[in-house]
């Protein structure tokens, strides 16, 4: 039985948390194709404001998303110590825009405690739960349902 099998079987999931504007997020790690230094985007005209632009990705096109933007925090300002979480969502590949990469989560679904009524609507739409491991709270997010069809196809 392979590793994936065996955390499926036992219940546990693997997440990869990482930060944006001193809060921290995590992902599941089946979305998570690579983890790549800030690689300057070239911008595109109409694109959605959170969309940074596009870069190269060994021959391929990768749009590049500003998570904290995308979230509704301050736009961030790219330095070389951002990180780009190159993310699969159905069939489209998306790079997020993150301040860094902190961890890699093994948690079951006792761990995940419901979204807050008093959350927004835009978190509620995305947030799957919240962790709360080592007196830390991580928000942790559905990708999918950030980005939704029409918007998927505007990046």
């Amino acid at each position: 039985m392979s590793y994936a099998a065996k955390t499926l079987v036992q219940g546990n999931r693997e997440l990869i948390a990482f930060r944006i504007g001193g809060q921290e997020f995590c992902v599941n790690i089946m979305s998570v194709r690579e983890i790549r230094g800030w690689t300057k985007a070239t911008p595109m005209p109409h694109a959605p404001a959170y969309v940074l632009g596009v870069i190269n990705l060994r021959g391929a096109v990768l749009p590049i998303v500003d998570l904290s933007a995308r979230l509704g925090m301050k736009e961030a300002e790219p330095t070389a110590r951002h990180v780009i979480i190159v993310a699969q969502m159905r069939e489209r590949v998306v790079g997020l825009l993150v301040e860094a990469v902190s961890d890699i989560l093994t948690i079951t679904d006792e761990n995940i405690q419901p979204v807050p009524e008093v959350s927004s609507d835009l978190e509620r739409q995305y947030a799957q739960g919240i962790l709360a491991i080592d007196k830390r709270m991580i928000c942790m997010i559905e990708l999918e349902s950030l980005f939704r069809e029409k918007e998927s196809e505007a990046a």
